[in-house]
């Protein structure tokens, strides 16, 4: 079974030396990646599994990168990080304006590649940790670890789940709006609205079911996490 926060990267290349390169170095991290060899097929896949991080080639049949990012800045704040060649300056130019997080060229070294997805998904998180647990009713968080727990047994969430719900149990009963949980767990001005937040949200709930903690809404507000355990307050 994954860990509780272990991310999901999408690597569109299609170099398939290359991609299985990475994955390769990835996969020793303990990320859970996947391969699409054109950008038609990554943006399927980018629907499909909703990736934590995407690694992209520019220079892709079918699809070019430049298109393939965009489309993804569209739906979704994760970290793109665009692979180029030398002479794809202007590409690389174009990309970053498109929003994508960084660039890496070709050929690079593999620790490298790792240390930049490293990075990039800790700058993703935006989350400063107050302390190694943080318990709401009979959930408790591992903030170190990563890691989530309901009555003991472990709970799996993606990294963007995690870092959501632990926004929400570092305050208990404080009120959110969307805005401030975009700021916080996206870290960064994306070009998404605050859909992106009701639709984490809602998985959450699926994945806290049976708990005594459960994310509440305060209408025309935002969200709050509570335990069975609260006095009532009024919404």
């Amino acid at each position: 079974m994954r860990s509780s926060s272990v991310s999901r990267i999408l690597i569109i290349e299609d170099d398939q030396h290359i991609a299985e390169l990475i994955r390769l170095y990835l996969h020793r991290e303990g990320h859970d990646v996947v391969l699409a060899g054109d950008g038609r097929e990554g943006l399927r896949l980018f629907g499909e599994d909703e990736p934590d991080l995407v690694l992209l080639d520019l220079m892709l049949p079918g699809l070019h990168g430049r298109d393939v990012c965009r489309a993804i800045r569209t739906r979704s704040a994760a970290p793109v990080l665009m692979l180029t060649a030398l002479d794809d300056e202007r590409d690389v130019v174009a990309g970053l304006d498109l929003g994508a997080d960084d660039y890496i060229t070709k050929p690079f070294k593999p620790r490298e590649l790792v240390a930049r997805v490293r990075a990039a998904l800790r700058r993703s998180g935006g989350l400063s940790t107050v302390a190694r647990e943080v318990v709401v009713g009979d959930l408790v968080l591992d903030t170190q670890a990563r890691e989530a727990h309901i009555g003991g047994q472990s709970v799996e969430l993606r990294a963007k789940e995690f870092d959501l719900l632990l926004a929400l149990a570092a305050h208990p009963r404080v009120v959110f709006t969307r805005e401030q949980l975009l700021q916080q767990v996206w870290g960064r001005d994306y070009d998404v609205d605050t859909r992106t937040v009701d639709v984490h949200v809602n998985r959450l709930r699926t994945r806290l079911a049976g708990s005594s903690a459960e994310i509440e809404t305060v209408r025309g507000v935002g969200y709050r996490l509570t335990s069975s355990g609260d006095a009532p307050e009024p919404v």
